[in-house]
Formats: structure tokens, sequence, C-alpha cells
């Protein structure tokens, strides 16, 4: 194999693919990035089994060469090494040769690097996915359902299905639903293709969606989502995302929120959010975390928090409306920090159906995302 290749487009490929490679795998090859190079263009592969990620860079767009080949063929190459070491090659153009034994020479202006390759036929080959159950989805708009949901997935892997966040596909709605015992984060769209109505419900790892997260892009293009037995395949433009289906039954999580409170109110976000990050500075340090609210008879909260090394924060909060029962109630502040931070809205109306009983939050002004935490027992 031999060919040259613009350095930019080549760390861009590269950085897409390098998000699945893992230090902890078992499969030495694994540790290693596919190049494969045709007439069409060069393709990057990268895996951790759980993922895996293919990059295409085509050997030309409509005004530059991008690539120049004058061997096709293949290797795979160190990924610490080979990704460090683009990076900081002195010019534009790279060339790759690929020699005996998969002995590789990189060369860049005045530099010429040699690098031990692998043989490219001992790297897995991708799933092969039938292409029957498809859904397409807005970049920006799945990128915010991650958003939204995936910081809420279990860290505990003694129950590996709560890691994950569960794709419910009922009708033309599709929600994204996690919970890790504590909290609950979900949102839910309508789909507007008629595939939707024969997908399975599946769980996707968090971590594997704030990896694709980052590849996505901001704008608003069309992403395209199709699902297999144990695998599902993401295509974003030149880029193919593999992730596992994690194996197991999600639990029923409708039976934790209310359909009915006891209180309700509803109260600015950002008022809010800030003084329960001032309450958090102290509830940290005395490794609590956990911040008290209670409402009070003149149409306001009060946030407070403690430490016993340091003191006190106490503030209070106007509320745009309370209907209900006044209560006293404490929760974890981070929990209630992440949830804030991904309803999007001025305002946030705010259920309670007891001190002990879960909190359910809400956008004013939509019914589409749902926040849930439970409080914490306290002594006083």
């Amino acid at each position: 194999m031999k060919l040259t290749i613009l350095k930019d487009h080549l760390i861009e490929s590269i950085g897409h693919v390098s998000k699945a490679i893992s230090s902890r795998t078992t499969i030495p090859i694994l540790t290693g990035i596919k190049i494969d190079a045709t007439l069409s263009g060069v393709t990057l592969t990268a895996s951790d089994t759980d993922i895996s990620i293919q990059s295409f860079t085509a050997s030309e767009n409509s005004t530059i060469k991008i690539i120049e080949l004058i061997q096709a063929g293949s290797v795979v190459l160190p990924a610490k090494f080979f990704v460090e070491i683009i990076r900081k090659l002195p010019a534009q153009l790279i060339e790759i040769e690929v020699k005996a034994n998969f002995q590789t020479i990189i060369r860049s202006g005045s530099s010429e690097i040699q690098i031990m390759g692998l043989d490219p036929d001992e790297y897995p080959l991708l799933p092969e996915i039938e292409e029957s159950k498809m859904l397409r989805l807005p970049s920006d708009l799945l990128k915010t359902m991650i958003k939204q949901t995936s910081y809420a997935v279990s860290t505990n892997e003694s129950t590996p299905i709560l890691t994950g966040v569960l794709w419910n596909i009922t009708g033309d709605k599709l929600k994204f639903i996690a919970c890790d015992r504590h909290r609950l984060a979900s949102r839910e769209v309508t789909v507007d293709n008629d595939l939707a109505q024969n997908l399975p419900n599946i769980v996707i790892a968090g971590r594997t969606l704030n990896e694709l997260s980052k590849i996505l892009p901001d704008q608003n293009t069309l992403i395209d989502i199709v699902i297999a037995d144990n695998q599902v395949l993401f295509k974003i433009q030149s880029i193919l995302f593999y992730s596992r289906i994690l194996d197991g039954t999600y639990p029923d999580t409708s039976k934790l929120i209310p359909q009915s409170f006891q209180t309700e109110m509803v109260v600015p976000t950002k008022e809010l959010a800030e003084a329960i990050d001032r309450a958090y500075l102290l509830s940290k340090e005395d490794k609590t975390n956990i911040v008290k609210m209670m409402m009070l008879e003149d149409k306001t909260i009060e946030i407070s928090s403690s430490s016993s090394e340091l003191g006190k924060v106490t503030e209070q909060i106007a509320l745009q409306h309370i209907v209900g029962d006044l209560l006293k109630i404490s929760f974890n502040s981070k929990y209630m920090l992440d949830a804030l931070k991904v309803l999007d809205s001025e305002f946030i109306q705010i259920g309670f159906t007891g001190a002990m009983q879960p909190i359910i939050m809400k956008p004013q002004d939509s019914t589409s995302i749902l926040q849930l935490i439970l409080p914490y027992r306290t002594t006083n």
C-alpha cells in the first residue's frame, strides 16, 4: 500500500474512529486502527467490540484532491502512536507506505517514521446489518435527546441493563428513558416515518451514546438508524457507527411516575439552579450533597444546606405559582443540578406527592421531557 493524503483530512478521520479505541481490550489487534486504501478513498476502522466506527475519506471533493493512491492495500497501525505522530507531523502532505511484513513508513516534510504494522486480515469483520428495520432522526434532535437522558444512566456494572438508555418505541412515539434507581430522565418525540411501527425496544449503553453525540453534526442533518438483533448502526454522512445492543429486559419505570400531586409549583429555572449550585458548594464540603427545600406561606421556597465545619447557606426564591400542601424536602443537589441543566425552559413545573415520594420536574411549556429524583430522609 502506498498513498499520499492531506493531513487535516486524515486527522479529522482519526478523530472520529479513535473514540472506539480501548486500552482495556483483551484482543491485541483492537488496539490498532485499520487503514484500507482503494481508488475511491481511504477507510479507517476502530473497534472495542462494544463500539465500532468506520470513517471514509473520499479521494477528492469538488475543490481539491485529498488522496493520491499509488498502490491499494490495507494495514493495522497501533492507534496510540499513530494518532499522536500524525498530529505532530510538520507538513500538510503525508505519505504512507506499507512494505513487507506490514512495516509502515510515514513521511511528512523532512520527517520519516517507521512503524511495525499488523496483518489486516486478523482484524474482526464489522457486523453485517440488514437494513429492513430503520429509523430516521435529525442529528440535532438525537444529540439533544442523548444529552437530556444519558447523564442519568447507572454506573454500577452489577446491573448492566441500567447502564444503558432505553429506546421505547410505541406507534409513532420514540421515548428515551434512563434510570439509575435514584433518578430518572425521559424525553419523547414523534417519529415521522412508518418504519417505526416495526421496531423493537432496544437499550444502548450511555457511554456509547455519549461517544456518538461527539460525532453527530450540530446542524439539522438526517441520521439513518438501522436496528438488527444485537447491533444498531448509525449512518452519519461518511461515518458508520456500530453499537452493541445491551442484553436483558429494562425494568418498567412507568410505575415510578405519579399521576397526581399533593403539591405543585412553578419556579424560575435559572434562579433555582443558581441557588442550588451555591448550596451544593457547602453540601459537597460535608460530603453529603444534601440540600433542603422548604415551602413557605408567602409563595416562596427556602433553599438551604449546611456543613459541620464551614457553616450554612440559606436563600429564598419567589415562586410563579404554588398549589397544595407546604412541604419540606431534602434531595441530592448534584442530581438536581444535572436535571436542571437539561430542562431548557425559563420556568419549570415541579410536582410532589409527599416528603419521601419522587420529585417530578418538567418544563412549564412542554410535556415531552420529564426528570425524576428520589428525595433523602433526613433527621431534621
